[in-house]
């Protein structure tokens, strides 16, 4: 009886991939800034168009916070920098 075995490989990029863990980018209500402020970095920093960011600004205003973007850790945390240097309340996790 004959065992045949068969071999896979891999590139560099896809065994990196596959360790990645998904980290969220939270943002979380606070007292300070406004709904036009969030909706605004929302759009600026993150992308999302109007409507988008508006119902993000609503759930975090009824919910106190929102995921708000997924990746890497090291891309989280740049994110987060930006929004807290506009003064928003961020945090990975």
């Amino acid at each position: 009886m004959s065992t045949e075995t068969k071999e896979e490989t891999f590139t560099l990029e896809e065994i990196l991939t596959s360790l990645k863990t998904v980290h969220r980018l939270i943002l979380w209500n606070d007292e300070i800034n406004t709904f036009d402020h969030v909706i605004y970095c929302m759009m600026k920093y993150l992308d999302y168009n109007e409507s988008q960011a508006e119902k993000i600004a609503w759930k975090v205003h009824n919910e106190g916070k929102c995921p708000v973007l997924e990746g890497s850790f090291t891309e989280m945390e740049v994110y987060r920098k930006i929004l807290q240097q506009e003064g928003l309340t961020a945090s990975v996790d």
